[in-house]
């Protein structure tokens, strides 16, 4: 029996100033037209997410891929994740620094490797020995970063740690699609926090953490500040709930609620289930985000309710 598809893109959840807000609805539109194009012809909800997050890799809006936070020593370093429902494959690169599309290298070691995950040197070495083409890291950097890391640790040396996740920003991309052969996928990609430390690893890239797709529950991807995302396993948290009977717009939002009540975190997520429901929530200012299916589309900067 075919399956209506439907297609969610995020860009980011954090305190969004009035004047990146048009860059980041242009960016989602793009993302689920890109997305959209596969779903539309037939093609896997696997293959939906690894377009509607390269889309977004390729902005310069977003946290992810040529654009992202940088790490304390001024470097970009990027981790990502894409997993497919109907298998339970899926593939992740963490700590990568040489290459312009992350998710596609995830994308590759879902498909053809026995492995899950590789980092940093090992992960840019199994890409270029399946066709990735390694860049300098310098291509990645851009001067609005190169600016925000400067203010960042001139406020830490001053003494101001209010650097947290909602005043810094933080815009990981993520998708999660049903295909018309009712099998639901999951990616997402970021660059990490800001003035983080090298070698530093977020939820993004963690199966159940930030990024999570089963058939049997549902397709996740989460936004926000990742050490507190990653000791829930917040993603597999609100599958769990889907497969338990909770809608996901009920489950999405008992999981932000649940990461705010247990250790004050702040984030957002959009959920997905092989049935076509979804849900979004957050407990951030503001989260992009944007839906597609055959009736339409909608798209916006969801405000905290």
């Amino acid at each position: 029996m075919r399956t209506e598809p439907i297609l969610v893109v995020h860009g980011g959840a954090w305190a969004m100033p009035d004047s990146v807000v048009d860059d980041h609805q242009r960016g989602v539109q793009k993302a689920l037209e890109a997305g959209w194009s596969v779903l539309a012809s037939g093609g896997s909800a696997l293959k939906a997410v690894e377009e509607a997050v390269v889309v977004m890799e390729d902005d310069e809006t977003f946290d992810a891929a040529k654009g992202s936070f940088l790490t304390r020593d001024g470097r970009v370093q990027m981790d990502a994740l894409i997993m497919d429902g109907a298998t339970l494959r899926a593939g992740g690169v963490g700590c990568v620094e040489h290459l312009r599309n992350p998710v596609r290298a995830a994308r590759l070691v879902l498909s053809e490797s026995p492995h899950v995950y590789f980092v940093a040197e090992g992960a840019e070495r199994f890409a270029a020995e399946h066709g990735m083409k390694l860049i300098d890291n310098s291509e990645l950097v851009i001067p609005r970063e190169r600016e925000r890391l400067a203010i960042a640790q001139a406020k830490a040396a001053a003494g101001e740690h209010d650097l947290t996740f909602a005043g810094s920003g933080h815009d990981t991309v993520g998708a999660i699609a049903l295909d018309v052969n009712g099998h639901l996928a999951a990616a997402t990609s970021t660059g990490g926090t800001l003035n983080k430390a090298p070698g530093r690893v977020g939820d993004s890239s963690l199966i159940g953490c930030g990024c999570y797709a089963d058939d049997q529950s549902a397709a996740v991807s989460c936004t926000g500040w990742g050490e507190p995302m990653m000791k829930l396993v917040l993603g597999k948290w609100a599958a769990d709930r889907v497969q338990t009977g909770a809608a996901p717009e009920m489950a999405a939002r008992e999981a932000i609620g649940y990461l705010s009540s247990r250790l004050n975190g702040h984030g957002g997520m959009i959920l997905l289930d092989s049935r076509g429901r979804y849900g979004i929530a957050h407990n951030t200012p503001r989260m992009a985000w944007g839906m597609r299916h055959r009736e339409g589309s909608y798209l916006g900067i969801e405000i905290e309710s």
